[in-house]
């Protein structure tokens, strides 16, 4: 699919992800702070010259972790957070601006997220990108999303790997563009071996579907004789799960922007047990201080999983 003349002149200048080491300041990671909404080509703007700096900066993939905030607990933090990145299109709308100003904004709000993520140790993000009733949305929106994910692939692909950032993709790949298989496909392969971060990007992806082609799959390997119906397990059906990429396959909090309070079909069965954190802020303005929120709300809950209280 070609790459649309409006993404094209809207993301004027790509900006990448920067990861800092221990040895550098050891909690206000450069461009990080939170700034009050402007407008995106602002955006574009400021990021030109915060390469130049970046660009300067070499990547210690085995550094520690940086110290965290005081009022977080490092034995406390998550080790895997689920994201639902809703509110670019109403961001936009709301400030008058086109929808596709709404994706590029969320774009740079991503990318402080990973970055904190990184240097906060947390061990696994999952993102919601594109779920499969996406489809729906209108033929350009659709072009532009996929426009974006091939250049955030492009523009962030050595620099994530140089951080020891690893890349997995759930949900459908085969409905999209074929160039941006192939380029899934390299950034997967590229980072296979990383471990300090694990990024998995939910692209055309349905919890539902999920679930179902984990029995089917389960149903196949009954029918071939490998297994007995009474074999079954859930943790049989967690193995099938695509979520089996990673090493921590069911979230331990899961973060929605834009005060939606419902799931839309993502990770139906990994969220049994995860606590959930619904923020007010659209996900262009979740920033630095939103995740500290949910961070501090998830440390002060306990987790019983169906237990009694300690």
């Amino acid at each position: 699919m070609a790459f649309s003349l409006q993404l094209q002149q809207i993301f004027v200048s790509p900006s990448r992800f920067c990861f800092q080491s221990k040895s550098t300041n050891p909690q206000i990671i450069p461009n990080l702070t939170k700034r009050p909404s402007i407008h995106p080509f602002a955006y574009a703007q400021n990021d030109a010259t915060s390469n130049i700096e970046a660009a300067k900066s070499s990547i210690n993939s085995s550094a520690e972790e940086v110290s965290l905030p005081p009022e977080l607990r490092r034995e406390l933090m998550p080790k895997h957070i689920a994201v639902i990145l809703d509110g670019n299109r109403r961001w936009a709308k709301k400030r008058g601006l086109p929808v596709a100003l709404g994706y590029v904004a969320g774009i740079r709000a991503l990318r402080n997220f990973v970055k904190l993520s990184y240097n906060w140790g947390i061990r696994a993000l999952t993102l919601f990108a594109f779920s499969s009733e996406n489809w729906f949305r209108p033929e350009a929106e659709v072009d532009l999303l996929m426009g974006l994910f091939d250049k955030v692939v492009k523009d962030e692909l050595e620099n994530l790997a140089r951080a020891g950032i690893r890349i997995s993709i759930i949900g459908d790949s085969s409905k999209l563009p074929k160039s941006l298989q192939d380029l899934i496909e390299k950034a997967v392969m590229t980072t296979k071996a990383n471990s300090r971060l694990h990024l998995v990007a939910a692209v055309n992806y349905s919890g539902q579907h999920d679930v179902v082609q984990a029995c089917q799959t389960i149903a196949q390997k009954v029918k071939d004789g490998n297994i007995e119906p009474e074999d079954i397990n859930s943790f049989l059906v967690e193995q099938e799960l695509q979520t089996k990429c990673t090493e921590f396959p069911s979230p331990d909090l899961l973060i929605r922007t834009s005060g939606e309070l419902r799931l839309s079909n993502f990770l139906l069965w990994q969220l049994a047990y995860t606590e959930l954190f619904f923020s007010h802020s659209q996900w262009p303005d979740f920033g630095e201080a939103e995740f500290l929120e949910a961070l501090s709300s998830f440390q002060q809950r306990q987790r019983r999983y169906g237990g009694q209280s300690s």
